[in-house]
């Protein structure tokens, strides 16, 4: 018996207390051809889920993943987390030269703990 596919994780984007969207502020800061390259890395993270790895997602630690954007010289990483199942949780983006910094991933820890208390408060939800 084959293995089923699993079926497609959805995404929310991070919404913090002032309403604002980390994630959706960064990415409107990008040129086009980056947010469209972002964007269809979403896509991908959407079918793959846990099983997504490198070059095109990474895990960092502490269940903090990236998601690994590159254009020319530029690095740009987009920071998430597994809520449950089948949801993915963008929690903001930055762009690095090597590694992501260990404060970026602490933010990114921070952010989940405020969502897992109020997950439905802080969610935006995601389509393509």
């Amino acid at each position: 018996m084959e293995d089923e596919p699993l079926p497609p994780v959805r995404v929310a984007l991070y919404k913090e207390e002032d309403e604002t969207c980390p994630v959706l502020e960064w990415l409107d800061e990008l040129p086009i051809k980056i947010q469209d390259k972002c964007t269809a890395r979403i896509r991908r993270l959407m079918l793959c889920g846990y099983e997504f790895r490198r070059p095109e997602a990474d895990y960092l630690r502490d269940g903090i993943y990236e998601l690994r954007v590159r254009c020319r010289r530029v690095n740009y990483r987009l920071l998430y987390f597994f809520h449950g199942n089948q949801i993915v949780v963008l929690t903001h983006g930055l762009t690095k030269e090597r590694q992501v910094p260990a404060k970026e991933i602490d933010k990114a820890l921070e952010l989940r703990k405020k969502f897992e208390l109020a997950p439905e408060f802080h969610t935006v939800r995601w389509e393509p």
